[in-house]
């Protein structure tokens, strides 16, 4: 099969590009940048240079595709620069879908997000869940409206396009917060978390799957959760330096750095702070969870995920042997 992708210099796209290849599909990849696409062009991916939000470009890389899935997004969280996010976000998704329609693709995989749900106040909620209110996060905001206004309206109108909703992805490659956060608390230069916050955990490598199962399986118009376990944030990151002998951070009530949110959000008009620091990053992380339910997925795609704890223990080892250091460590 002849897979057009976006985002595949990403986290998520990286491992999709390499499962598809190693399944014997053509992977045809739009990059902004072909020649710093070295993995992809290593992998034997067809390079396009081109961008989701240049409806143009995307038109004869994906012409003659079996399917489309598209991974691009902009994801950042506590950042001053957030005019990208509704042009990526939205628009790109928009001239995504648009094109597809208009070249009769006859099937499409979007990566939507469990943060569209916003905080679910500890609730494991699925698919049918819809929020209702003011979203924590632009990224949060503008996936919302990728999903419930450009890609339900076109599913509604015939596209045959299922959704994924992942959660908290992790594995080696990331290059996300958390990736910094667990290279933070490995080094002891994390003292403290929110206690309460918390996100369903999964292994990219178990995500991606969730991503093929829904082009294999997916019943178009249909979304499917394919987020991993419940866990702390606390619990995550308290192992993570205790495999490195740093003392776990100190888990404070969430309602502090809720409280600290508005006086942020004015300091950073005149500072440059920290993105987790901001008042949007402290309204993230002040105690939310952002829960899936992804028995949908387990039963119609035969979604699965590795054991939460040993698949971190092993992400844990990989950023351990790269900053030089072992798990046999003592506490300092």
């Amino acid at each position: 099969m002849r897979y057009f992708v976006t985002g595949a210099t990403g986290f998520i796209g990286g491992e999709l590009a390499r499962q598809l290849v190693n399944a014997g599909h053509q992977v045809v990849a739009l990059v902004r940048t072909p020649s710093k696409a070295t993995a992809l062009r290593d992998l034997g991916a067809e390079l396009h240079p081109g961008d989701i939000t240049d409806r143009d470009s995307l038109r004869a890389p994906m012409r003659g595709a079996d399917g489309v899935f598209h991974v691009a997004a902009w994801y950042k969280v506590g950042v001053r620069a957030r005019g990208d996010a509704e042009s990526i976000n939205v628009g790109g998704t928009r001239n995504v879908l648009e094109t597809m329609r208009e070249l009769g693709v006859p099937k499409g995989v979007y990566t939507s997000t469990v943060a569209i749900f916003s905080d679910t106040r500890g609730q494991l909620v699925d698919e049918r869940y819809r929020f209702a209110g003011t979203h924590l996060s632009e990224y949060d905001r503008t996936k919302a409206k990728a999903h419930y206004e450009v890609a339900e309206p076109m599913m509604r109108e015939g596209l045959p396009l299922v959704c994924v909703l992942p959660g908290i992805v992790f594995g080696p490659g990331d290059t996300s917060s958390v990736r910094a956060s667990l290279v933070d608390a490995l080094q002891g230069k994390l003292p403290v978390l929110p206690a309460r916050t918390a996100g369903c955990w999964a292994h990219v490598e178990d995500t991606v799957r969730g991503h093929v199962l829904a082009m294999e399986k997916g019943r178009p118009g249909e979304d499917y959760i394919v987020a991993g376990e419940p866990r702390t944030f606390a619990e995550v990151f308290t192992m993570a330096a205790t495999m490195a002998g740093r003392r776990p951070p100190i888990a404070v009530p969430p309602g502090l750095l809720g409280a600290l949110a508005p006086v942020a959000a004015l300091l950073e008009k005149v500072f440059a702070l920290p993105p987790a620091y901001t008042g949007e990053g402290l309204r993230v992380i002040a105690g939310s969870t952002y829960f899936g339910n992804n028995a949908k997925a387990r039963a119609e795609l035969g979604f699965a995920t590795r054991p939460f704890e040993p698949a971190w223990r092993t992400t844990v080892e990989h950023e351990m042997r790269a900053l030089g250091m072992t798990p046999a460590q003592r506490p300092l």
